[in-house]
């Protein structure tokens, strides 16, 4: 083989091996921002292209993906002059490759200077206490304003939280006091109200029952009362039931004469030392003594 086939199959070689290597694959959330003769040309998204050799640059690879920044803590003065340290975490999304690539040099540290001086700033205006409070407001309004500064860089900002807040030593022991008192007054407040309301449930208890031992008692006079006035209607419905029947068997003066003797005689019952017996009765009276003597010597005759 000739000396110029070797430098032919090198040359074929060499052609391949710069096409090979200008053959270039963008992975999925990865954008590449290509400069031709050092001027912006295009940018590739996800898939194979080919660039052309001595001529494309990848000015820079740049990923689409959220991405999250701690930056270290910044001192900041309170509006009541406290001297605190905060730090904060971003959150942000490239959404233009060619800004971020060519709107800011350093975008991560031109991020960061920003969150320190809007921290300041909004900080300023606020008291300690509302500081330590009010996160979500401090954040709501980081977010706003940097969203708003970085849209020309090609950068989202999607949120941004307030990591640590530390105030000065002091404050924290003076804090710590406060909230060690308040807790206490709380301890205290809910004591005294578990106890009230106890003496409540038991002063309820004692008047529920009152009032349930005054309900049965009411309650057991009624029945009382019920029971006697239907013993006393028995009474009378059978006294008026034995008159009636009196009525109907339509009995003759003796008959009642002798039962008017038999009803004297119940009343007087022994207790009494005296008792009037109308005339009419009188009479009844004997004709029953007589009757009585004469069974009497009926008796002794048959038995002699």
């Amino acid at each position: 083989m000739s000396l110029a086939m070797f430098v032919l199959v090198g040359l074929i070689i060499l052609v391949v091996l710069i096409v090979i290597s200008n053959i270039k694959v963008v992975s999925q959330a990865s954008s590449y921002v290509v400069e031709r003769l050092g001027a912006y040309h295009a940018t590739w998204e996800t898939g194979l292209h080919v660039k052309v050799p001595f001529v494309d640059r990848i000015a820079r690879k740049v990923s689409l993906k959220e991405q999250v920044v701690d930056f270290p803590p910044q001192p900041v003065i309170t509006k009541d002059n406290v001297t605190m340290q905060i730090d904060t975490v971003v959150y942000f999304q490239i959404t233009d490759p060619k800004l971020y690539t060519y709107g800011v040099e350093r975008p991560i540290s031109a991020i960061e200077n920003l969150t320190a001086t809007t921290l300041r700033n909004i900080i300023g205006d606020l008291e300690l206490d509302h500081t330590l409070t009010s996160r979500d407001v401090i954040n709501t309004k980081i977010r706003v304003i940097l969203d708003e500064a970085t849209d020309a860089w090609g950068i989202k900002v999607n949120r941004v939280e307030l990591k640590n807040i530390l105030p000065p030593r002091e404050i924290q022991d003076a804090m710590e006091k406060q909230m060690k008192a308040e807790r206490e007054r709380r301890a205290k407040i809910l004591e005294a109200e578990g106890e009230k309301r106890s003496e409540i449930l038991v002063a309820e208890g004692h008047r529920e029952a009152a009032i349930l031992r005054a309900d049965a008692v009411r309650e057991t006079k009624i029945r009382e009362a019920l029971g006697e006035a239907e013993a006393i209607i028995s009474v009378q419905k059978a006294y008026a039931d034995s008159l009636k029947m009196l009525n109907e068997a339509a009995p003759t003066e003796k008959v009642i004469a002798l039962k008017s003797l038999e009803a004297f005689a119940k009343a007087a019952d022994g207790k009494s030392t005296k008792i009037i017996i109308p005339s009419e009765i009188q009479s009844l009276a004997g004709l029953a003594t007589s009757l009585k003597e004469f069974v009497t010597d009926n008796k002794n005759i048959e038995s002699k």
